[in-house]
């Protein structure tokens, strides 16, 4: 080793022995979960990444191809309620909240199929899939002329979208410094862009054209609807924009896979060229002498090298350098990681996670949550579209009303932005901090939720709308960088996965709360059984929050 490596490494490990492991066990919780080896490794890449590279302008244009994930899974998820009434007009359905079902049934598999796929084959495959699949069936869905079709087409939507929450938030967060991972809050921007979006093009296609009675039910020769088209539409050019947006992650904006996740493998070699990659593309290359193999494994105290995998060197010893060549050595890679996903991996995964009691504590907790809240949001924001409609016009709709309704949607899409925004201040903030800012919105939500049940006229519908919009998204916005924090990059995409299949699977519960706890004929209080509940859930939510043993601000995640 030439004579500047050895100073490097003597360096590094003067700072490793520095560093108080008492402090750090107490902080970082997830520890306990970790190869030795492995945690100091990390702590060199975490200490290169802190005080060389920094926040650059590659880490924004992360945030925003991070972020058009969150767009696309809102749009979509808000998508279904504002087409619902016009589809159940167009198949004749008592029950379009079925639709819903299908959706959710599709997100609950991809959330803990693309969770777990990261932590195995690379979160690089999964960050790319997870938008093709969705783009593909979300153009194919606004062509079905029956509805067991359409549900079919939305769950194969939602198996790509599902890994879209737990997949993006955890990649961003493996090439952020530490003092700038708050920004993980700040994707809950685009969670909000997305409702957005959603509303202004169910405004301007869906209001246009739409029944509202039987008289307008006749069909061209592709078996639609001709009056009924608006949400054929809006699926075509949501899905159109998904593909869009496969397209700026896959070619524009090329990533390299995470560091974290090929340090997890023993893949040193690879982790450490792709450190550089990282670094060259922020415009702060590292010097020859600041990291290379030997450096990494001497001062992590691995004093042989690590043998590599014979059959994974065969697929990685050369790096092509065109398109095709790329393709063919990632399907390579792809087929040889692919062997690894059985259920006994994921258990291995997953046991790690309950290694002590505060670190079970901590999972069981995150879990809970995110079930709880899966079924709260959905109970309230999978059907408002149905609830303005009722307090804009019953059942007598007409054009104006309709464009009503959908302008109302646009305002309390609109005011949820700013709920994001002043959540990405709050988890920084020594007196809230990440656990405190959650609760604070999550309670809110609760409240501001009962309040809207009192509601009897459509003005003070829209107000409290509006208002639970902007706390949710405060809630929301911190449990969604509270999450991967939480965990270390080996088992994050399992942890986040299993989270967010959790939220999926409470949610299919709410349009069946909504289907059969409902009647048709139900009365004003009866109809608000499911806000009630939703309410309800919001509080011990946010009661359970502030229960959580670790403070993830003002450190770097593992």
């Amino acid at each position: 080793m030439p004579p500047a490596e050895i100073k490097k490494v003597e360096e590094l490990k003067e700072d490793i022995r520095e560093h108080d492991e008492m402090l750090y066990r107490s902080s970082h919780v997830e520890a306990a979960a970790i190869d030795e080896v492995y945690g100091r490794k990390v702590y060199i890449f975490n200490k290169i990444i802190n005080e060389h590279i920094g926040m650059t302008w590659w880490q924004w244009g992360l945030l925003c191809v991070s972020g058009v994930g969150w767009l696309i899974d809102n749009a979509w998820l808000q998508g279904v309620a504002i087409i619902l009434p016009q589809v159940a007009n167009e198949f004749n359905k008592e029950h379009p909240e079925f639709m819903t079902v299908a959706l959710y049934a599709g997100l609950i598999c991809g959330a803990a199929f693309w969770g777990i796929a990261a932590d195995i084959v690379g979160r690089r495959l999964s960050f790319n899939a997870t938008l093709f699949i969705a783009g593909v069936f979300g153009i194919a869905a606004g062509g079905p002329t029956n509805f067991t079709a359409l549900g079919g087409l939305l769950a194969a939507l939602g198996f790509g979208l599902g890994g879209s929450l737990p997949v993006d938030g955890m990649l961003f967060l493996e090439f952020l410094p530490g003092n700038s991972q708050y920004l993980l809050t700040l994707l809950s921007v685009f969670w909000s862009l997305g409702q957005l979006m959603a509303s202004l093009i169910g405004w301007g296609f869906v209001s246009r054209w739409h029944c509202v009675d039987a008289q307008c039910l006749v069909k061209n020769g592709k078996g639609w609807v001709i009056d009924n088209v608006g949400w054929r539409y809006f699926n075509f050019t949501i899905g159109a924009f998904t593909l869009a947006c496969f397209f700026l992650r896959f070619v524009v904006f090329k990533i390299p896979e995470s560091p974290k996740f090929l340090l997890s493998k023993g893949r040193d070699e690879e982790a450490v060229e792709a450190m550089k990659r990282f670094a060259a593309m922020c415009g702060k290359p590292l010097p020859e002498d600041m990291l290379t193999v030997e450096i990494l494994r001497s001062a992590a105290g691995q004093n042989d090298a690590m043998d590599d995998d014979p059959s994974v060197e065969e697929l990685i010893h050369e790096h092509p350098k065109n398109m095709v060549g790329k393709t063919i050595h990632n399907v390579r890679m792809f087929a040889f990681n692919a062997r690894s996903i059985d259920m006994r991996k994921s258990i291995t995964h997953i046991k790690p996670l309950f290694s002590t009691f505060a670190l079970g504590y901590t999972t069981v907790v995150i879990w809970v949550l995110w079930a709880f809240i899966g079924l709260a949001y959905p109970l309230f924001n999978s059907f408002i579209l149905l609830y303005l409609e009722k307090a804009g016009g019953g059942s007598d709709v007409t054009t104006s009303s309709m464009s009503e309704t959908y302008r109302n949607y646009v305002i309390i899409s609109v005011c949820g932005i700013p709920g994001s925004l002043l959540a990405t201040w709050m988890v920084n903030l020594p007196r809230s901090g990440r656990r405190g800012a959650m609760a604070i919105g999550t309670l809110l939500s609760g409240i501001f939720l009962y309040g809207f049940t009192a509601m009897s006229t459509s003005d003070g519908t829209l107000a409290f709308s509006c208002v639970t919009a902007f706390t949710q998204n405060i809630m929301y916005g911190v449990l969604y960088c509270y999450t991967p924090e939480s965990f270390p990059a080996p088992l994050r995409g399992t942890a986040d996965g299993i989270s967010s299949s959790l939220n999926r699977l409470f949610g299919i519960l709410a349009p069946i709360i909504k289907i059969y706890g409902v009647p048709a004929d139900a009365t004003k209080t009866q109809a608000s059984v499911p806000i009630y509940v939703g309410a309800t859930l919001f509080m011990i939510s946010g009661l359970l929050m502030l229960t959580l043993r670790v403070e993830t601000a003002s450190r770097t995640s593992l």
